[in-house]
């Protein structure tokens, strides 16, 4: 078992989780970003996305072209990216300021057609995926698991309704900066900004039974 604590000094001498001292533009995404509750169903698709895109890379590369991303894929409106044709699809295969796999650039648009149909069908993205939220009592220690049964069950949802690169792992990475589980660590100073910030949230509501 490593000695090494999971929490690092920030640039303000305030302890923060370990990872986000691995490059310099962490920081300001651990801090504003990653882990507070999101209800935006924009926001939610792009970030399944996004981690789709990392697979097999490392998130300091997507960060990068996160912004490159968003301009590509119409700010990640599903909607729009939904009636992206061979056309379109063409041209984000000759965008070097994206990932240029096809089989992700594929699967972001045909995951845009079954965000439009889950949209409809739970009247929005967030009230389908926020049935999935992992309890304070019912999550692991922070930062040791790379998967949980919540995010198994969400996988394997979104996999029968036809998504594509939304393994356990992959999912869990999403609810970890969704919000759907405080994932930061016990000592880091944005840990209680982030409780707090759930305890304020009001979950929506899905037109669905909630997840037992």
């Amino acid at each position: 078992m490593s000695d090494t604590p999971p929490f690092i000094a920030g640039t303000d001498g305030q302890p923060r989780c370990r990872w986000c001292a691995a490059a310099p533009e962490f920081e300001a995404y651990h801090d504003r970003e990653w882990g507070f509750p999101v209800d935006d169903d924009i926001r939610l698709f792009e970030k399944l996305s996004l981690e789709a895109f990392q697979s097999g890379l490392s998130w300091r590369t997507i960060l990068a072209k996160r912004e490159h991303f968003r301009r590509a894929f119409e700010g990640f409106d599903f909607h729009q990216v939904a009636r992206f044709d061979d056309a379109r699809r063409d041209a984000l295969l000759a965008d070097e300021g994206i990932v240029r796999h096809r089989g992700k650039i594929e699967a972001v648009i045909h995951n845009a057609r079954r965000a439009v149909d889950l949209q409809a069908e739970h009247g929005t993205l967030a009230a389908y995926f926020w049935r999935f939220e992992i309890d304070p009592a019912q999550a692991a220690e922070p930062q040791t698991v790379s998967t949980a049964p919540q995010a198994i069950a969400l996988a394997k949802d979104l996999k029968k309704r036809g998504w594509k690169f939304v393994g356990p792992t992959t999912v869990y990475a999403f609810m970890q900066a969704m919000g759907l589980v405080n994932d930061h660590v016990e000592a880091c100073v944005i840990r209680q900004q982030v409780a707090e910030a759930r305890d304020r949230f009001v979950v929506p509501r899905s037109r669905q039974i909630a997840v037992k």
